[in-house]
This record gives structure tokens, C-alpha cells and sequence, in this order.
């Protein structure tokens, strides 16, 4: 029975473990949120040590053939579109790892005609003797399509399900195969049978009340626990940001996750599931992912570009955009010169003053935490 089969009786009587996290989600009837934020810390020493992974998102392709309507990517957008070649990835790759980065997540639309069969794993096949640790977030696939995309040298995905709430799901999802629920909700399952021994899991806080996402969001997690228990986890609570199509966005008073609120997150996740790993993105203000290094957050992205080639320009000579599936040739290039982002970052800091910053606060930066030589014989 997949989760998609008990979520939502799991929203009508949620589980011990879920009740247990929504009364620490309350401060006034919980702990208090400082004494909750110290107990997330010693708990992240005890079984993290002083470490921080650090990551980068490595975007391949910006085409997608879903309309969301939150997402800078989104099929009808007028954006300009760009797939780079598999030297341009690795082009790109090579000036993540100059900069210190072993630990690299493939981002793409999806997009079947652009992101072809055979594409990711040529970019793999390419990226494995550079980059040890190799992730990917793309369109949902089959337990057989994950399976080849392992034994091509990737080891972790990446899969978030934007909103827990069906309802304002389908309304945000108004066209492509991403308009289905239940098969993104099941992802996570399907890429634990292909094989991954990574698994990122999330929402998109801002789409949803946030407590209820919160909750919906334990209880996937506790689920995947018990039924894939030979891999690990982590989650992330990115918070919505301005985006192609929509740069003047402005949370909705009623759906916003206030700060106060996203460190109880943090803390909260970490009381109930001691073992998971905490990611914070670029998503959130500097200031703020100071706060939190130290509280139970286990990696961080740094010097992050969201758009195709957005770290060296590889693939600016291939800008065009997409109608109805249809590449079109743009008239000039004129004042063009990259792919449009799919949203704005918040953290604009460099990779290096981010683990300066981490290391003042006596955290260990890891650029590199797996070799396939831990695997030889």
C-alpha cells in the first residue's frame, strides 16, 4: 500500500508521532520555542557532530511542459529556454568543483522532447569521475527509469511535493503530467525501489497554510521511515520567491511562514526525527540562515544560480523560447545574454563567504562526504 493510499485518513487521524509534532509546533503549549531550539541543537551534535554539508544546484534545462502557476519555469511563461549540451554541464560542473563543490544536484524541467531519454545519464556518465556525489530533481519517473538512472552514477533525488493540499494542488496545476497527486506523492517510494539511497523530500511553504503543510509533511516522512528504511532522508521547507512571470510577489499574509514559525520547523523536525538531514537554501535571507547553521540544519546550498549555464554562461549561444512544445528562434539576441532563472535567490553570497561564515561559528564545512571507493572490494 503506497502513501498516497493512506494519506488521507492520515489527515483525518493523524498518527501518535504527528500529534506529538504539532504540539511542538506550538510554542505556548510546547516547550517554548528557545528551549525547543536547544534541544534541536543537541540533538544535531550529538548525531551530526559540528558539520555542514554545502551543495549547488547544477540547472540543465529550464523547458517543462507543466503550467504551475508558481513556477518560473512554467510552459507557458515567455521565458528564454535553454537545455545545455552535456559539455556545457560538465563545463559548468568543473567550475562548481574549482570552487571547492563535491556534492551536485541536476536540476531540469520536465520536458520528454528537450530532456530526452538517454540525456541524464550521459550528463552522469560524464560527471561521475569529477563530482562523487550526484543528485537530481526532474519530473517524476518509474521505478524501472530510476533504477538505470542509479546504475548511471546517481545516488540521491530530490522530489518536492510543492503542496500537500489536493485541493490547491489541481488548481495551481493546471496543465502536464504534474497535474496528477497521487503519482508525484508516490515519487519518493518508486525512487527508493529503483535504488536511491538519498531521498529529499518537502513543500513549498506559501501555497497552503503552513501548519497543515507542516503536519502532511511529517506524516510522509514518518511513513517513508518505516516502509524505505535503508535510505535516508532529508527535508527542506523552502519559502516562496519573486519568479519569472511574477518578480513583484508578495506572500500572502495568510499562507506566509513568519520566521519564528520556519525555525520551529527546523527545530521541531529535528526533535522528532533525530536522524534526518535539515536542508536550508539561498531561498532564505542571510541573516537568517546565520541563525539557523547552528540550530539542526544539516546542509546548505552556496553561491547558487537558477538558471541554465548560470554559473559560467555555457549555452547562451542557444537561447530561444518554446510555443506549444515548438522551439522559436528569437529575432536577435539583443540584450540576452543567459536563460531565465526560475526564481530569485534571497542569500546572494558567494560559496566562500558562506563557509566563512559557517566556520565562525565552529561549524566544519564538508565539501565531499562519499567516494564509490568506500563500495570497492
Amino acid at each position: 500500500m503506497a502513501f498516497a493510499d493512506i494519506f488521507p485518513d492520515l489527515l483525518e487521524r493523524p498518527t501518535p508521532l504527528m500529534r506529538r509534532f504539532g504540539r511542538l509546533l506550538d510554542a505556548e503549549a510546547g516547550e517554548g520555542l528557545e528551549a525547543l531550539a536547544r534541544r534541536s541543537q543537541q540533538l544535531t551534535r550529538r548525531h551530526f557532530g559540528n558539520t555542514m554539508r554545502l551543495f549547488a544546484p547544477l540547472y540543465v534545462s529550464n523547458e517543462c511542459v507543466n503550467n504551475c502557476s508558481y513556477c518560473g519555469f512554467s510552459r507557458d511563461a515567455a521565458i528564454l529556454r535553454s537545455t545545455l549540451s552535456v559539455e556545457h554541464v560538465v563545463r559548468e560542473a568543473r567550475h562548481l568543483h574549482a570552487l571547492g563543490f563535491r556534492n551536485l544536484l541536476l536540476v531540469a524541467g520536465e520536458h520528454p522532447k528537450f530532456v530526452s531519454d538517454g540525456y541524464l545519464q550521459r550528463c552522469l556518465d560524464a560527471l561521475a569521475p569529477l563530482i562523487p556525489t550526484l543528485a537530481i530533481e526532474v519530473g517524476p519517473m518509474e521505478d524501472a527509469q530510476y533504477a538505470e538512472i542509479v546504475r548511471h552514477g546517481a545516488e540521491g533525488l530530490v522530489v518536492y511535493q510543492e503542496t500537500y493540499d489536493r485541493q490547491v494542488y489541481q488548481s495551481l496545476h493546471t496543465a502536464g503530467p504534474k497535474r496528477d497527486f497521487d503519482w508525484r506523492l508516490n515519487c519518493p517510494e518508486r525512487a527508493y525501489g529503483g535504488g536511491f539511497r538519498r531521498i529529499g523530500i518537502g513543500a513549498l511553504f506559501g501555497l497552503a497554510p503552513w501548519r497543515s503543510e507542516a503536519m502532511a509533511l511529517c506524516g510522509h516522512l514518518e511513513y517513508l521511515y518505516k516502509h524505505c528504511w535503508k535510505a535516508q532522508f532529508t527535508v527542506s521547507f523552502p519559502r516562496m520567491r519573486p519568479y519569472a512571470g511574477n518578480y513583484q510577489y508578495q506572500p500572502d499574509p495568510a499562507l506566509l511562514l513568519p520566521d519564528r514559525a520556519y525555525v520551529s520547523l527546523i527545530a521541531a523536525f529535528r526533535v522528532i526525527f533525530p536522524h534526518v538531514g535539515i536542508v536550508v537554501s539561498t531561498r532564505e535571507p542571510a541573516p537568517l540562515r546565520d541563525a539557523v547553521a547552528g540550530l539542526g540544519v544539516t546542509h546548505m546550498s552556496a553561491g547558487v544560480r537558477t538558471e541554465p549555464g548560470g554559473y559560467t554562461g555555457a549555452g547562451s549561444e542557444d537561447l530561444h523560447l518554446t510555443v506549444k512544445g515548438r522551439r522559436v528562434e528569437l529575432a536577435s539576441h539583443s540584450g540576452c545574454d543567459k536563460a531565465t532563472e526560475q526564481f530569485q535567490i534571497s542569500d546572494t553570497r558567494s560559496s566562500v563567504e558562506v563557509a566563512a561564515m559557517l566556520r565562525a561559528q565552529h561549524l566544519d564545512v564538508v565539501w565531499k562526504d562519499w567516494d564509490e571507493a568506500l563500495l570497492a572490494r
